[in-house]
């Protein structure tokens, strides 16, 4: 009792001197709750012009319910918050200041246009597909490690490329070949069984944002008949199998008088003959210009990676009762997909150069509708991912990652960064503990993004970020470029919080210099510290 009372009292010491030192040096305040924060300034009043058709049904149904959009975010917020979105890294203090210098009216648009160009754009949308994907080697997912490098390098490659989303998914559905040799095939490989209704229900997952799993009985059995002839086949090469059409079975279950005619989703008959892989029948129904499901699932689903909550929310539940929050808003951009032949890159566009995505995170009212119509932009810790590769990015470290698979293209060298990790077998302590998705099921929810008091524990008082901080050489030349401490303080606010900080925050990190608490470059790598125990480091806003 005696010793469990000496362990709890200093932790609680411990825990009141680390807020002591984060209430010294920062002001950092604002809240998941919507508090507004005293400092700094993370919005501007300026104008909420409508030019951008999403913010035409936006703000049209805001002003229905009653709601006010919040005001728009100022330069700062806006910088960190386009760079995470588009390639979930930090802006560098170089890239800050040209931006934040920078005059020109359109100088939004144009950081959008170069970020939906730059290579990080496609390893982290590549680790997003990846999630829905399944992209893993092992258990409950076998793909295998020689696989899942095929299948990693073709998606990021679609995706660095702009492939066509009609394109992309329809060979995701109809290839056949080697699953080393022909990547799309592991799509089905990917899938926890090789039965009929499994595969529909990926499908309708992936392709449709629909949960086939709670479809009447019927339903998913008409929808599995065009995935009763995917055949599977192994052959000499060790852990190589064969994904193809068994046009043999299919030929066979006709001359015994088994049934060929089966119904798609939409209710439209369709026939089914050994002749043509039924896959290829119902990609031609799916990728129809004219279906709701393909066009709706995929928009929607990138609305809900840019602003944290679907039209139809979650994004993988789409369903006659879960309507859409803004319907004309959901019709609007399926169209746009169509009209711009599924070129993906020009929905992010869009989206991202809205004032819709450019709101402030505090909202102005208290109106119950506000969210999910989208007047502010919502609070999100970053993911697991993003968030070690900041604080490697800022202290200029590494990471070390490891596979319980002895297999080839297994080590992962310590310098590369998470966000282009390719197989979900290769993970750290790290990405667990801030809740990496397994993919095993590729369903949304599968990433956790709440926080823990883990997690907080974690960054508070762990030798692994604090070791970051202490052993960084990057810092410490970073500390070396005045002997003055302000434009060092600056420099390190640039690096972790992506902005300048305001005349309040010097005031406070000088009077904790004075306060001797800290000698020398101890009150640099405390500040640093404590930026990153802030919300504004750890969450997009």
């Amino acid at each position: 009792v005696v010793a469990c009372a000496v362990i709890r009292r200093d932790i609680e010491s411990f825990a009141m001197k680390c807020l002591v030192v984060l209430t010294l040096l920062t002001g950092l305040s604002f809240s998941a709750g919507g508090n507004r924060p005293p400092v700094p300034p993370y919005e501007t009043k300026a104008s909420l012009d409508t030019r951008n058709p999403v913010d035409k049904l936006v703000f049209a149904a805001l002003k229905r319910a009653g709601a006010k959009p919040a005001y728009l975010c100022s330069d700062p917020v806006f910088l960190r918050r386009v760079y995470l979105d588009v390639t979930g890294t930090l802006p560098t203090p170089k890239e800050v200041r040209e931006f934040l210098a920078d005059r020109t009216p359109g100088k939004r648009t144009a950081l959008v246009d170069r970020l939906l160009r730059r290579k990080e754009f496609a390893d982290y949308w590549a680790m997003k597909w990846c999630d829905i994907l399944r992209v893993k080697s092992e258990f409950p997912i076998n793909l295998w490690p020689n696989a899942v490098q095929a299948y990693y390098r073709w998606i990021r490659t679609s995706i660095r490329e702009n492939l066509p989303y009609d394109r992309f998914a329809r060979a995701l559905l109809t290839q056949s070949g080697s699953n080393f040799r022909t990547p799309p095939v592991n799509f089905y490989r990917a899938l926890q069984d090789k039965s009929p209704e499994t595969l529909a229900r990926g499908v309708a997952l992936t392709f449709m944002g629909a949960r086939a799993k709670k479809w009447p009985k019927e339903r998913l059995s008409s929808l599995a008949a065009f995935f009763r002839y995917v055949g599977f086949k192994s052959t000499r090469e060790w852990k190589e199998e064969i994904v193809y059409f068994d046009s043999v079975k299919a030929a066979e279950d006709l001359a015994r008088g088994v049934s060929m005619r089966t119904t798609f989703p939409d209710g439209t008959p369709a026939t089914l003959s050994p002749e043509k892989d039924p896959r290829e029948l119902f990609a031609d129904w799916l990728i129809s210009p004219r279906n709701p499901w393909f066009n709706r699932a995929i928009v929607n689903r990138i609305w809900f990676w840019l602003l944290g909550r679907g039209i139809i929310h979650e994004p993988d539940d789409i369903r006659p009762d879960n309507p859409p929050s803004n319907p004309e808003l959901l019709r609007f951009l399926e169209k746009e997909l169509v009209k711009s032949k599924y070129d993906l890159r020009h929905i992010y566009r869009l989206i991202l150069t809205s004032k819709t995505y450019q709101l402030s995170f505090i909202p102005r009212d208290k109106n119950p509708r506000a969210r999910e119509l989208f007047a502010f932009y919502p609070l999100r810790r970053l993911d697991a991912e993003v968030l070690i590769d900041a604080l490697c990015e800022i202290t200029g470290t590494t990471e070390s990652y490891s596979s319980r698979i002895p297999e080839p293209f297994t080590f992962i060298p310590e310098d590369h960064r998470s966000i282009a990790l390719p197989d979900g077998s290769i993970t750290s302590s790290f990405l667990e503990l801030f809740g990496r998705p397994s993919r095993d099921s590729g369903l949304a929810a599968e990433r956790n993004n709440q926080p823990s008091a883990a997690q907080r524990l974690h960054f508070l008082n762990s030798s692994h970020v604090l070791n970051k901080i202490r052993k960084s050489r990057k810092l410490r030349r970073l500390f070396q470029i005045s002997r003055k401490p302000d434009p060092i303080f600056r420099n390190i606010y640039l690096a972790v919080l992506s902005r300048f900080p305001t005349r309040e925050e010097l005031n406070r990190v000088r009077e904790y210099q004075r306060s001797k608490v800290a000698r020398g470059w101890e009150t640099y790598f405390d500040l640093t510290w404590a930026l990153m125990n802030s919300m504004e480091f750890q969450y997009r806003h």
